[in-house]
């Protein structure tokens, strides 16, 4: 009997410590992939929530009395429709509406040409987890009109698009526009390890020619 009883205790044991020891490794595997989808989903929903705060933009930028207001819907992200109303412009100057690829997420005022007339830069983005920036100058004609200008596309320019990927930030410097994106190594997935590449440009040409953003110089930071 001692002999069966001690047996039947062994066969047991490694039976129940193996099932302890499942149940426990579950238990832990369970807990970590919860909390890894909550996480996951989660950075997700800030995502699309501060994506989904760009709301409907009516400003207006001025410098002295002269200067613009800009009203959109910021629906449309392919073909997104935009006023532009003239203020302290000559009467001849009137509302123009215009499209941009994105949403308008801000814009600046400044003269970017030096004829003592204020221009205004506006910057959108297009996408959710990956976004690229694109930036459109709404350039005075001695406050009598106006023109559009878009900015070159970086994609294609061979010299400046190894290791881009979106990210673009906007800013003006002394009537210069900066563009700053962050560099992706080949190897890189999601976070770029490459730097970052600043290029600074300047607005060109006259109302005869036609204007148009040429770059000044561009630099590599860490």
């Amino acid at each position: 009997m001692v002999p069966r009883l001690a047996k039947t205790w062994y066969i047991e044991y490694p039976i129940n410590f193996l099932a302890h020891q499942l149940k426990s490794f579950f238990s832990r595997y369970f807990y970590f992939m919860k909390n890894f989808l909550l996480s996951t989903c989660g950075i997700i929903l800030i995502t699309n929530f501060l994506f989904g705060q760009i709301k409907r933009i009516d400003t207006t930028l001025k410098i002295g009395n002269v200067g613009y207001r800009i009203i959109c819907s910021n629906k449309d992200t392919l073909t997104n429709e935009v006023d532009v109303r003239p203020i302290g412009f000559e009467h001849e100057a009137h509302e123009s509406r215009m499209y941009v690829h994105g949403r308008i997420i801000r814009a600046e005022i400044d003269d970017l040409n030096g004829d003592g007339s204020p221009d205004l830069m506006i910057y959108t983005i297009l996408g959710t987890r990956t976004w690229y920036g694109n930036a459109y100058a709404i350039v005075s004609i001695s406050n009598k009109s106006f023109a559009v200008v878009g900015l070159p596309d970086v994609q294609l320019d061979a010299k400046y698009r190894p290791g881009y990927r979106g990210h673009d930030e906007f800013s003006l410097l002394e009537g210069k526009l900066m563009r700053k994106f962050p560099i992706y190594k080949d190897d890189d997935k999601d976070v770029p390890t490459g730097g970052k590449r600043i290029i600074q440009y300047q607005l060109t040409g006259s109302e005869d020619n036609g204007f148009k953003f040429k770059i000044q110089q561009s630099f590599e930071t860490k």
